[in-house]
């Protein structure tokens, strides 16, 4: 070895004649970092095993941190990218917190001009009315094509209208529903921050827009009323638009037409027909889509044959074959807290079972 100026591997062959400072850089970027891998043995070692006092030291595994560096780069990038498209990506935006909107509903009586219509069976009054062309049950109310919008992917958009049309099938086609024997099918789909006022209409019905049953279903007074038939008359369709980034809003437009006959008297009396048509107006959010639940915001429903002074909004009480209309106006309701007075319109020609 050199001296203690010199390199540890002594002075290198053709080292630079130039001043000192130069010599000194090509022995720091050569020579000094050769000798970096050496490591004195230690006394012990060089006694008993005669090894040289110095030994060089294994190379660092340089390939070992180089993929070690490369895979946490990886991580990091992934994990942002995933952050990124969690704020950024239209269909995953955080769901936005609403207040709830209660359901504002109004049911219009149609009463008819004369003497309400019957015969013997459904089939013949049918055929002898514009529901002859309706489709029967939901088939009559088709989903429409599903399209993606801005801010919701089509398998959320034909989510809501699936839920919709179920809503529909429920509240207006289930025969338990219609008689009243039972409202849970309805409920099961009623968000949960609905589900009070839904429960007060149940329980304490009241003509005010906001508390009926009838505003939620169709149900005909069980005590008076049976059907004479469960091929109900259906024609209406759906439209899905997005209001808001958060917000998909479906409206359910359906014509509805019932063969009905006095309660008791099956095969005994004759069979007229009653017309219902709705207006169910939906609300989903992401987080309503998730669970296949909505919230209805408007109902307004017109049905006839009625009588103007009928109290619509627990059951519905239709005329039935060879009845007339009581003179008199409505009840006095006040649907929207308007003051305006409650409505009543006519039935054009009740062998014509359309609004």
């Amino acid at each position: 070895m050199g001296g203690p100026g010199d390199p540890p591997e002594g002075t290198p062959e053709g080292a630079p004649g130039g001043a000192e400072d130069e010599y000194r850089s090509v022995v720091f970027d050569e020579s000094f970092v050769r000798a970096a891998r050496l490591q004195e043995s230690s006394a012990r070692e060089r006694v008993s095993d005669h090894a040289p006092a110095v030994r060089r030291r294994p190379p660092l595994r340089r390939g070992i941190t180089r993929q070690a560096t490369v895979l946490l780069l990886l991580l990091a990038v992934a994990f942002g990218t995933a952050v990124f498209m969690g704020f950024r990506h239209p269909y995953g935006a955080a769901p936005v917190k609403r207040s709830t909107e209660p359901l504002r509903m109004s049911v219009v009586p149609l009463a008819p001009r004369g003497q309400v219509p019957g015969a013997p069976d459904a089939r013949t009054l049918y055929a002898r009315s514009p529901a002859a062309r309706f489709a029967v049950g939901l088939a009559g109310m088709p989903l429409p094509p599903s399209q993606p919008t801005a801010h919701f992917s089509d398998s959320q958009v034909l989510a809501a209208l699936d839920t919709a049309r179920k809503y529909v099938l429920h509240s207006a086609l289930d025969p338990d529903v219609l008689t009243g024997r039972q409202v849970r099918p309805v409920r099961a789909l009623i968000a949960a921050d609905q589900l009070d006022q839904f429960d007060r209409s149940m329980d304490a019905p009241a003509a005010d827009g906001r508390h009926a049953p009838t505003g939620w279903m169709v149900r005909f007074d069980p005590a008076r009323t049976a059907l004479a038939g469960d091929d109900i008359r259906t024609r209406g369709a759906l439209k899905v638009t997005e209001t808001d980034a958060a917000t998909l809003q479906v409206v359910a437009d359906g014509t509805f037409v019932y063969a009905l006959r006095a309660a008791g008297t099956e095969g005994k009396t004759p069979v007229s027909l009653f017309t219902v048509r709705r207006e169910l107006t939906f609300r989903f959010d992401r987080d309503t889509l998730r669970i296949g639940q909505t919230r209805l915001t408007a109902s307004s429903t017109q049905a006839g044959p009625l009588s103007c002074d009928t109290d619509t909004s627990a059951y519905l009480r239709p005329l039935l074959a060879g009845e007339r209309a009581r003179a008199g106006g409505p009840p006095a309701t006040d649907p929207y807290g308007t003051g305006a007075p409650a409505l009543c319109g006519t039935l054009a020609d009740t062998t014509q079972p359309h609004v």
